[in-house]
C-alpha cells in the first residue's frame, strides 16, 4: 500500500476518535447545562405548537441532537477543510430542524451548537499541540 493511503487512513481515525471524544465531553457538559437550565419543549409550553415527531414530554435544554451532530460534523470540518461549508451546513441543517419540528427552542439548539463547537476547537488544540511535540520529539532523535 502506498504511504500516502496508510497516512490518510490514520489521519482518519484520529479525526473519528476525536469527534466521538469530542461529543463525549459535550453530551456531559450538556447533561450539566440541563440541570443548571430547564425548560420543557415548545409543543409543551405553547398553544398552536404542532409536533411533528412523537416526543416525550422533558428538558430540551440543550439539544442533545444538535450537540452530537455538531461534534461530529464540526471536527470533521475541521480536519476535512475541503469539506467544511458541507460539514457545517449539514450540522446547522440538523439544529434547524430540531426547531422545525417543535421540540426546541432556538437557544436550546444554539447553546448545544456552541457547547459542542468550543469541545470541538479545543481538541483539534490538544491534537495540534500533540503532534507538534510528537514532530519535536522526533526531530532530536535525529539529531
Amino acid at each position: 500500500m502506498p504511504f500516502s493511503f496508510l497516512e490518510k487512513r490514520k489521519k482518519e481515525r484520529i479525526m473519528v476518535l476525536y469527534a466521538s471524544i469530542t461529543a463525549l465531553i459535550s453530551v456531559s457538559i450538556g447533561k450539566i447545562a440541563g440541570q443548571l437550565h430547564q425548560n420543557l419543549q415548545p409543543f409543551a409550553e405553547l398553544e398552536g405548537v404542532h409536533k411533528l415527531i412523537e416526543k416525550e414530554v422533558n428538558n430540551s435544554f440543550p439539544s442533545d441532537h444538535t450537540i452530537l451532530v455538531f461534534s461530529f460534523c464540526i471536527m470533521f470540518s475541521l480536519f476535512l477543510s475541503k469539506w467544511k461549508k458541507s460539514w457545517v451546513m449539514l450540522a446547522s441543517l440538523v439544529g434547524f430542524s430540531r426547531i422545525w419540528v417543535g421540540v426546541h427552542y432556538p437557544g436550546d439548539v444554539i447553546v448545544g451548537a456552541i457547547i459542542a463547537t468550543s469541545i470541538a476547537v479545543v481538541m483539534l488544540k490538544l491534537h495540534n499541540r500533540v503532534s507538534k511535540q510528537q514532530i519535536d520529539e522526533k526531530q532530536e532523535m535525529n539529531l
